[in-house]
């Protein structure tokens, strides 16, 4: 399959409600990731880098800060005269529930029908993988598939309408549970999912005629034996965001040299917002081990196990741990930290003393000062 002929279709308000105060004033494509980058910036790099053209993005509430972010898409090489990437906020005035993909299909079924690709690639922002794509619609085309759902193997995130799959030796899905209660590893969806778009058209139409919301159980699941729907098993390395502890967790893990490695493959790159800053300034005093330290910052602290985002100053005296320190925060003198999810602009004054656990970090919001 030529990827010219998907379109990409990108959730960002996907999930929303898992990260709480996170996600109070921001998209869940919009939250910070790894000290330089934004969530939704993996599913439109891993499009672009296959060589898809033509994204929508759809937006329903609090999509400022991703507007801001994304722009034209000229970061992605989606700055286009023909195609490119276009944004795709609600037109009704009442409030969209994120979670009802039939819903925010539907509102954008005249895009996605006046676009010349014959097959469209849904995507959430919370799945974060540096997947090769090309690889999954060479998939689809040799099984004939009507629908090819990309799948990953271990514990079953803590999401709403979680689809668990059972995939036979032929790679065929045979049954799709939804809400699943176990604690054993499964086959879960990754909700990337690549479909014909004559066939998706057809399918959000019976629904709305059927006021069906779910559609993982009223598309996926109903049609699980009328329709060819096959598993992609997702080989690289991945992380479904599903709460504080899963971001915490996923951040972590990029101070491992091999994952670090493997979602930032120099040939597959993830692509962001350009911020021109000076290099990170760091004082006499200063001490850093095991940590990821974007530019602009400024450390004359101590900082440990810990990811800083872009313009974050620690103070002399100051200690940070297993910490996320997140653009323009500010750690004052002698103040120390631990297990800590600083938000952008934040600033903790001098001596003060903040410390979660890695299983539950402590988050402090937005603009707050302690």
């Amino acid at each position: 399959m030529m990827p010219k002929n998907v379109l990409g279709i990108v959730y960002s308000n996907s999930y929303d409600s898992s990260l709480g105060a996170l996600t109070a004033r921001r998209t869940m494509g919009s939250v910070p990731f790894g000290g330089r980058y934004r969530l939704i910036d993996f599913p439109l790099s891993n499009l672009v880098n296959c060589g898809v053209t033509k994204v929508g993005v759809i937006a329903n509430s609090n999509f400022r800060s991703l507007m801001d972010h994304v722009g034209s898409g000229r970061p992605w090489d989606l700055s286009r005269k023909v195609d490119g990437l276009t944004m795709l906020p609600p037109f009704t005035p009442t409030a969209v529930d994120a979670n009802n993909r039939i819903d925010s299909l539907s509102r954008i079924m005249e895009f996605i029908s006046h676009s010349k690709q014959e097959n469209v690639l849904l995507m959430d922002s919370n799945f974060v993988c540096n997947m090769d794509c090309s690889k999954l619609f060479d998939f689809h085309s040799k099984k004939n598939a009507d629908i090819t759902i990309a799948y990953c193997t271990g514990a079953l995130p803590k999401l709403q309408n979680q689809a668990v799959l059972d995939v036979n030796e032929d790679a065929k899905i045979t049954n799709i549970g939804i809400d699943v209660k176990t604690s054993s590893d499964v086959n879960y969806s990754a909700n990337v999912i690549l479909i014909r778009k004559a066939l998706l058209e057809r399918l959000i139409g019976d629904a709305e005629s059927y006021a069906y919301t779910s559609f993982e159980k009223d598309i996926l699941q109903k049609n699980v034996s009328t329709l060819n729907i096959y598993g992609y098993k997702i080989e690289e390395w991945n992380c479904t965001i599903d709460s504080m502890n899963t971001y915490f967790e996923a951040n972590m893990e990029l101070l491992k040299k091999e994952c670090r490695k493997e979602l930032f493959n120099e040939d597959t790159p993830v692509f962001t917002k350009v911020r021109n800053d000076m290099p990170v300034v760091y004082g006499i005093t200063s001490e850093c081990k095991n940590s990821l330290i974007a530019d602009g910052c400024q450390i004359e602290g101590t900082v440990k196990n810990s990811i800083i985002f872009r313009g974050a100053r620690v103070a002399k005296g100051a200690v940070v741990e297993n910490s996320i320190l997140m653009q323009d925060a500010f750690v004052g003198e002698d103040a120390k930290l631990n297990c800590v999810i600083m938000d952008k602009n934040t600033v903790i004054t001098p001596k003060k003393v903040l410390s979660g656990d890695k299983s539950y970090p402590l988050f402090v919001g937005k603009e707050i000062v302690i």
